[in-house]
């Protein structure tokens, strides 16, 4: 339920967005990855496969436009962090436009 502005709460509306500025080199550039090359038996399609993610990024899918892309990290059976969409099970790799990966510590 979204309140209407004037039954906000007074020192809501005197305090300056704290929301964040976003820059020409603030986004997200996208490849494709093989899923292949990122999960591991994958042609194994009789053992369920247990991948966690962990929480949804604000890049949408380049690929079927409609949902948020998840952050999967590296686990048991995944080689490499990407994210992931769950409409069309496409994964992609993220770095910056100055070529800065972005799912790398």
């Amino acid at each position: 339920m979204t309140l209407p502005e004037a039954m906000s709460p007074p020192q809501q509306q005197s305090q300056p967005s704290r929301r964040r500025q976003h820059f020409a080199d603030d986004y997200l550039v996208l490849s494709e990855l093989n899923p292949r090359m990122v999960i591991d038996h994958l042609d194994d399609e009789e053992q369920p496969l247990h991948v966690l993610t962990f929480g949804s990024v604000r890049e949408i899918c380049p690929k079927c436009r409609t949902h948020q892309l998840k952050l999967v990290l590296r686990q048991q059976t995944v080689r490499l962090a990407h994210l992931f969409c769950a409409e069309c099970e496409s994964c992609f790799d993220a770095h910056y436009p100055n070529g800065t990966p972005a799912l790398t510590i």
